[in-house]
């Protein structure tokens, strides 16, 4: 759990500062830190959702 919890923190903190550096806007820094994981949080759903239908069909015959 420690090294998810410090990757999180990591992952936080490098899109803050790639934020910053594009824009150099602390606030919409801020704003792409917090709104980037949760969009990705979305994608991820659809994307497993994808991956499981492509995992269970059945093999093509042949």
């Amino acid at each position: 759990m420690a090294k998810t919890a410090t990757f999180g923190v990591r992952h936080l903190g490098t899109s803050f500062g790639v934020g910053y550096a594009l824009t150099g806007s602390v606030t919409i820094a801020g704003a792409i830190t917090f709104v980037e994981p949760a969009v990705n949080t979305v994608l991820h759903y659809f994307f497993d959702r994808a991956w499981e239908r492509r995992r269970t069909r059945p093999a093509p015959a042949g």
